[in-house]
């Protein structure tokens, strides 16, 4: 089993990109907790898109409270962006990959459902 590399969804010290080396995989603890961390800060996204939207359209929305939305999504923005260079590079090494050991790589990544983080 080779080491995984893996960016994690969080920043490190002073906001330095922070990763996991390890020899399980998707199968470690702080590789799910990684996933389910991933997996709340994109439906943060989605939900402070649904507030954005609904800001905006209302007159009443003052330049205070539209400024802490668009920090708010900004952040989200970075968070999102973090998630997909972190699959990104995951992939990248997929592709690396000897040709017979893809199938189980690929069979060790999995989808973090509501269900997980419960």
């Amino acid at each position: 089993m080779s080491t995984q590399r893996r960016l994690l969804p969080w920043p490190g010290p002073g906001g330095q990109p922070a990763y996991l080396l390890s020899d399980g995989g998707a199968d470690s603890h702080l590789w799910r907790l990684a996933d389910k961390v991933e997996a709340v800060q994109l439906r943060t996204g989605d939900e402070l898109v649904g507030y954005a939207r609904a800001m905006v359209d209302d007159r009443k929305v003052g330049a205070r409270e539209l400024r802490f939305v668009v920090r708010r999504l900004t952040e989200a923005l970075i968070d999102t962006r973090r998630i997909a260079d972190s699959r990104a590079m995951r992939l990248a090494e997929l592709d690396d990959a000897d040709p017979s050991d893809r199938h189980s790589l690929r069979d060790s990544e999995h989808a973090t459902t509501e269900e997980d983080l419960l």
